[in-house]
């Protein structure tokens, strides 16, 4: 079945809860076609919105998502890889399972989907790529010990900023968003009080802060290669 009303497509991973759902809202309102992806994401009943289950971190699943997208709408204009998880242990208690399970996501996740996103906008003359790391890649923080979080979103942040000088004449921009704490259901309630001391401003960030910095990037179309911490002021000092 395919559906070619929409003016533009946009694939979300990590679409099923928090921030990631909260994309698939905003860009549905702003009128784009969205494919959402996650393990565990139910069928959608709105005919713009297609879900597909699976593991990002396995090369079929991206391969999947994307025939899906070109299957249903025709085209991919913006991919948003929010997908991420984040284990908090002192360096030396990581295990070989946290270390698989966070590069698998993080990275691994990342990376296949990207490259098969990018040769389709390739094809089309041009897309977006918008990459959600954490502010903690940038303000380590001895209260969070989190290794695995800057070995993994500080390579993503670092591949933000390669990709879009590799496609900066090719019409391909691409971005990332540097969250603080922000309240999802990532997050105990009997945590958001330490969690939001840890800003400047004193409070925990909105799933709807960081889905505004998204779609600020999405619609500005000299801006490429751009971090944009939506942190609380985390990014400046303490």
């Amino acid at each position: 079945m395919t559906s070619h009303h929409v003016k533009k497509v946009a694939v979300v991973t990590g679409a099923s809860q928090g921030i990631g759902a909260g994309i698939v809202e905003a860009f549905r309102k702003s009128g784009y076609g969205v494919v959402g992806t996650s393990r565990n994401i139910s069928p959608s009943d709105d005919e713009g919105t297609l879900t597909v289950q699976g593991d990002i971190a396995e090369a079929a699943t991206a391969e999947r998502v994307v025939a899906a997208a070109m299957e249903k709408f025709g085209r991919v204009d913006t991919l948003i890889n929010n997908a991420g998880i984040f284990i908090s242990k002192p360096f030396t208690e990581y295990t070989q399972g946290d270390y698989e399970a966070v590069t698998r996501v993080n990275l691994t996740g990342f990376f296949r989907i990207t490259q098969l996103v990018v040769e389709k906008m390739l094809s089309q003359g041009g897309g977006h790529i918008v990459n959600i790391t954490t502010s903690l890649v940038d303000n380590a923080d001895s209260r969070v010990p989190s290794v695995l979080a800057s070995l993994t979103k500080g390579g993503l942040q670092s591949a933000t900023k390669s990709l879009a000088i590799e496609y900066a004449t090719r019409g391909i921009r691409v971005n990332a968003v540097s969250p603080g704490n922000v309240n999802t259901p990532m997050h105990a309630v009997e945590d958001h009080e330490a969690l939001a001391a840890m800003h400047p401003v004193g409070r925990l960030g909105e799933q709807s802060d960081i889905v505004d910095a998204v779609l600020y990037l999405e619609n500005a179309p000299f801006v490429t290669g751009e971090i944009l911490h939506v942190d609380g002021g985390m990014s400046a000092g303490r």
